[in-house]
């Protein structure tokens, strides 16, 4: 649903707590544990159950590494049962600030394996299936509720992942600027959206090929009607649906905060009438992240390239937009839509790191062509906290600058999604 600029930022609690999610079952896989069976089979294993229930650590002791006794939530999250609590923030400048929370919950199905062998030996770790829902909300009256789930099945070969989110969102969408600045438009989305996906892996490699459904039903309200006037009952559709494939492929040493590697990948969706929708229109993206290590890795250099166009009879809610920390969502659409952003974090300590990034945007195709068009650049630093050693997880706070805006963002994992 990448791409949809409400839906987007709705999203953002979901993928919140399915990132922290995978976190917490990466962790817990790294130790294999003795399954009841094989413990109650010995009285050594009965004894070593014993003493593991009488020195169970206590919540400091659970909140620090052992390593270097610094704040590090890596046993938490080896450790905890059942619902685990996501605060999500929200400071999109297209919403404002706000936020919600998010609960995940983990399970490992019966007989699952913990890893599965890659064509060049390498050990993958098999996610357990992860639940979960979420709530959020914005100063500026938007809200949003949903839930969501990622499934895995035979030995990480099928893959699931779908959600359902109910919201409304006051946005705005903008004129173009021409002799004249660009001129908000207000109106409000209030409507349900689905997203159903399923994967396979092809052989033994990191490639997936996945189907997709997306499903949108919405009431379009405009903050002063005559606004309406200005788009077409296409343009004003409320309902699209469309099926999507895609293609990906992921070799970063970490789905968290990567230092190496590298990630592609590119879809697109066909959305039509004949599958519930009104009207017919098309969407694309490819996209690819690069990340290189650099002075004996104290250096992370990444790039993302980011392209998005879509055809048709589309929605004016649903066009594609420059997609830039600094850059409000939505601010910049057009039928064309392409990204280049580049990142570096240096390492201070093995806790502690710096961010630098900068990137431009540009849209084009119904205001004219690439060459006519303007980049948008934005750029911002931060700092990073290494919050799960044994994650290779960090978590931080970026400010960034764009041409309009300055916010910050607070970073669970990469900003890259």
């Amino acid at each position: 649903m990448k791409g949809h600029a409400w839906v987007a930022i709705a999203g953002r609690g979901l993928g919140a707590l399915i990132l922290l999610g995978s976190s917490a079952v990466a962790c817990a896989q790294q130790v294999p544990e003795a399954t009841p069976t094989e413990v109650a089979g010995t009285q050594a294993g009965a004894q070593k159950v014993a003493d593991a229930n009488q020195d169970k650590p206590g919540l400091m002791t659970l909140l620090h590494d052992p390593q270097d006794h610094k704040f590090d939530m890596s046993r938490w999250l080896l450790e905890h049962k059942g619902f685990l609590p996501v605060p999500i923030v929200i400071s999109d400048p297209a919403v404002g600030y706000g936020g919600g929370v998010a609960l995940a919950f983990f399970h490992k199905p019966k007989g699952q394996p913990l890893t599965r062998t890659t064509s060049d030996g390498r050990q993958q770790l098999i996610p357990p299936n992860i639940f979960g829902a979420m709530a959020l909300k914005t100063e500026n009256g938007s809200h949003a509720y949903g839930a969501g789930a990622m499934l895995h099945f035979k030995e990480d070969r099928w893959r699931y992942t779908g959600g359902l989110v109910k919201a409304s969102f006051n946005l705005d969408f903008y004129t173009p600027g021409t002799f004249i600045e660009a001129l908000p438009i207000g109106y409000n989305v209030d409507g349900l959206a689905s997203f159903q996906k399923v994967s396979r892996r092809l052989g033994s490699q990191d490639l997936y090929l996945g189907l997709s459904w997306t499903y949108m039903d919405l009431d379009l309200a405009f903050d002063v009607d005559s606004d309406s006037d200005r788009f077409s009952d296409v343009e004003k559709s409320d309902r699209s649906s469309g099926l999507g494939l895609s293609l990906e492929y992921d070799q970063r040493d970490n789905p968290f905060t990567p230092s190496s590697g590298w990630l592609g990948m590119i879809e697109g969706n066909f959305y039509g009438e004949g599958i519930g929708g009104d009207t017919t229109f098309q969407s694309y993206r490819a996209h690819t992240y690069v990340y290189w290590p650099l002075l004996d890795d104290r250096l992370i250099l990444g790039g993302r390239l980011d392209a998005r166009w879509a055809n048709g009879d589309i929605p004016f809610y649903r066009l594609p937009y420059i997609d830039l920390r600094g850059i409000g969502s939505a601010r910049y659409q057009d039928t064309r839509a392409s990204t280049a952003e580049t990142e570096v974090r240096y390492n201070l300590t093995q806790r502690w790191a710096l961010i630098g990034f900068a990137g431009a945007g540009r849209t084009w195709g119904r205001r004219g062509s690439f060459s006519d068009a303007t980049s948008q650049v934005a750029k911002g630093a931060g700092f990073r906290y290494l919050i799960a050693r044994k994650l290779g997880l960090y978590t931080g706070l970026d400010y960034a600058w764009g041409p309009e805006d300055e916010t910050f963002y607070i970073q669970v994992g990469s900003a890259w999604r």
